[in-house]
């Protein structure tokens, strides 16, 4: 029995951290990092060892520090200030809650549009760096789903084999 729910647990982080991609405010990544946690809680923590905690932990570090660099540097490489940088996290922090469905994208495109525009800039200009905003937010996404799917991809690669 608790191997079942060891596994519905893992599954359930999985889902969440995958859906962490979509919804910011879900833990992502490391929603999957505990799911290793609950394996090794639940069923065993042997088939891990110093590999494949520091592969998976390099992951988790290359995941938190490229998304955030990506974003802030296709916002700079836009013409985006700081200001815009702060709009754009807290535009995908707040959009899918205010705008379900379009908030995701919507939400860093005006954070990103209203920071630049505090700063006395245009409104050409600020759509511009709005539209870096979202060339960031996609960059990034797709960069977590290859690299979160590896985790998962290489959990399952340790247990089985």
């Amino acid at each position: 029995m608790l191997t079942f729910i060891g596994w519905l647990l893992i599954i359930v982080l999985f889902v969440v951290g995958m859906a962490g991609i979509i919804f910011p405010v879900l833990p992502g990544v490391i929603a999957i990092y505990a799911a290793f946690f609950v394996y090794g809680l639940f069923i065993s923590f042997e088939p891990f060892g110093f590999w494949f905690w520091s592969i998976q932990t390099a992951i988790l570090a290359v995941i938190f520090i490229a998304d955030y660099w990506l974003s802030a540097k296709s916002v700079k490489k836009y013409g985006g200030s700081r200001a815009s940088v702060i709009g754009t996290t807290i535009g995908l922090i707040i959009g899918p809650f205010l705008i379900p469905g379009f908030g995701l994208i919507l939400g860093p495109l005006v954070g990103a549009i209203i920071g630049e525009l505090t700063q006395h800039r245009d409104i050409n200009r600020a759509v511009k760096v709005g539209w870096g905003s979202l060339v960031g937010l996609f960059t990034s996404s797709v960069m977590k789903i290859v690299l979160q799917l590896s985790m998962i991809i290489l959990f399952f690669v340790w247990v089985i084999f």
